[in-house]
């Protein structure tokens, strides 16, 4: 049986810890967020002074860049466990917090929320999700980097159709080009929704489809 950890221990292994799958990544070019979202973030917001939330944002560039192209008012906030390592140039309506998207809470509804080669490294993945779901405006989008394969049942086999059949029920779509995940307007789910109950996590999982280490989260 495979030894399962909850998100305090999570947060303190070294395949959390020293992620750096989203540091570096900016709003366009060949690493960025618009080449892997396969859309701009800021052409999302529609030119009106609205809010984006980024999930595991690392050095938050992409906020960085995009508030120079947003309406006057928009509001662009990321959320990152160690947030940025050095000095962040001063931005027009960024805000940058360093906690664990686990645990934060937001003050607010967003146009769009993103988490860009984040849920790789996070425990309760279906959970989360649900969640960030509540977060968004009636009109809003969710979209996130996620890979099926990394659900997997008690006994340690995929449960990757499955979750995928109950992601595409509660409405949202799902890229496997992209290995995007998306969701088109807010919404209440429970947080087990379609009867999946979280068990733990695996930081020993061993290397996603990126060939990077990443989290197994396990469900019954």
């Amino acid at each position: 049986m495979t030894e399962l950890v909850g998100d305090d221990d999570l947060a303190d292994s070294p395949v959390v810890a020293n992620s750096t799958m989203n540091r570096a990544r900016t709003l366009a070019g060949v690493n960025s967020y618009t080449r892997e979202l396969g859309f701009d973030p800021v052409a999302r917001l529609g030119g009106r002074p609205g809010a984006w939330l980024d999930l595991c944002s690392g050095e938050g560039r992409a906020l960085v860049a995009a508030s120079a192209s947003v309406a006057e008012g928009a509001e662009l906030t990321g959320v990152d466990l160690v947030g940025p390592l050095g000095p962040v140039p001063s931005a027009r309506g960024v805000r940058l917090v360093a906690a664990s998207v686990t645990e934060w809470r937001p003050e607010r509804s967003y146009d769009l929320v993103t988490c860009v080669h984040g849920l790789p490294y996070l425990g309760d993945k279906l959970g989360l999700l649900a969640r960030w779901a509540g977060w968004l405006t009636a009109d809003g989008l969710l979209a996130a980097t996620f890979d099926p394969a990394s659900v997997r049942r008690p006994d340690g086999g995929s449960a990757a159709r499955a979750v995928l059949a109950v992601l595409r029920e509660a409405g949202f779509g799902y890229s496997a080009r992209r290995r995007l995940l998306t969701l088109e307007g807010g919404r209440e789910l429970p947080p087990a929704f379609a009867g999946f109950r979280y068990l733990g996590a695996d930081p020993a999982a061993g290397p996603n489809w990126t060939g990077q280490p990443a989290v197994a989260s396990f469900y019954a």
